[in-house]
């Protein structure tokens, strides 16, 4: 097996763009350790992400539908999945690093809370630092998972942090993952909520949609086009004016009549209440959770649930049991 890894690295640097971030030429580890004989160093953080546990959790986590007992509804796994597929394609067609593009994309919201955005915005409005959901996925990533973290290369760690709309990434494959986060959480929250009867196919904004297409595959595939085509050969990964403006469009008909007030939110109250009063008793309660170490530990427990665990934990707390009580 010896010189496998070398192999590879001399694959990148033949097949690569000169933007690209090379595995050979990575800023390195936050802690020096010895290189994987058959594995690049992106290809390692990428397997170190999906055997977390953080990851594995995502599975019971909110994208749009709270809980949904629907087989076909996306959770935040799905969302991650997809986000990363699409994230490699796009890498693969601009000559940049694949394996980096996919470890950002399967990273990026592992600090997500249960909930989704409604976990999100009482976490950021009841801890003394705030929440943002990009900052607790580095956490996760360099504190929580595993004993001391889970010791990430400088570029996916930037690039996790970075994925947000205001985030600034050091690297091109940080950015592909970042446009793959909206085109695929746009299109399967379009498709979600047609699937939910929140939506129907002829309320759908005409203007954006005559630009990017009808369906679901078209729509995707117009945005990943556009993607590859204006940003081929340059220093910056971007869409045409056109193409992003109609998706910007279609991101704001979303928030307007799906992510607030929509059918698909009537539970988000509930919710909220649910991630506030486990917050406030586990503040208030020093022995849960195990090893508590003040706000940042409930808050670092409160993020990591999903949302089944979340239920349970405030129906054990706070929902009378009923006769004969269970031993």
């Amino acid at each position: 097996m010896e010189g496998i890894r070398e192999r590879w690295e001399e694959i990148e640097d033949r097949v690569l763009s000169p933007q690209a971030a090379h595995a050979r030429r990575s800023r390195g580890r936050q802690r020096p350790e010895e290189p994987d004989p058959i594995r690049t160093c992106f290809q390692r953080d990428r397997d170190r992400i999906i055997h977390s546990k953080a990851f594995r959790r995502l599975k019971d986590k909110t994208q749009v539908f709270l809980a949904p007992e629907g087989d076909h509804f996306r959770t935040r796994l799905t969302h991650t999945m997809e986000a990363a597929q699409i994230a490699r394609n796009i890498a693969r067609a601009l000559r940049l690093n694949e394996d980096l593009a996919e470890a950002v994309a399967l990273g990026h919201d592992l600090g997500h809370t249960p909930f989704g955005h409604a976990g999100e915005a009482v976490l950021a409005a009841l801890h003394p630092d705030g929440f943002r959901h990009n900052e607790q996925s580095l956490r996760v990533v360099d504190v929580l998972e595993r004993p001391g973290g889970m010791n990430l290369t400088f570029e996916v760690r930037d690039g996790i942090l970075n994925h947000t709309i205001e985030g600034h990434p050091a690297t091109l494959e940080a950015k592909v993952a970042h446009y793959a986060d909206r085109i695929a959480y746009v299109n399967h929250d379009i498709d979600d909520a047609m699937r939910g009867g929140v939506l129907r196919q002829e309320e759908l904004p005409r203007e954006p949609i005559a630009v990017l297409g009808e369906d679901h595959s078209t729509r995707i595939a117009t945005l990943v086009t556009d993607l590859v085509e204006t940003s081929f050969g340059r220093e910056a990964v971007t869409m045409s004016e056109t193409v992003s403006s109609a998706l910007l469009e279609l991101r704001r008909f979303l928030f307007e009549h799906v992510y607030v007030g929509s059918r698909a939110k009537s539970e988000e109250e509930k919710a909220k209440g649910v991630v506030e009063a486990l917050y406030r008793h586990y503040i208030e309660n020093g022995a849960e959770p195990p090893g508590s170490g003040g706000a940042d530990a409930v808050r670092d427990y409160v993020a990591g649930m999903t949302d089944r665990f979340a239920i349970h934990q405030y129906t054990r707390l706070f929902v009378p049991s009923t006769w004969p009580l269970d031993d």
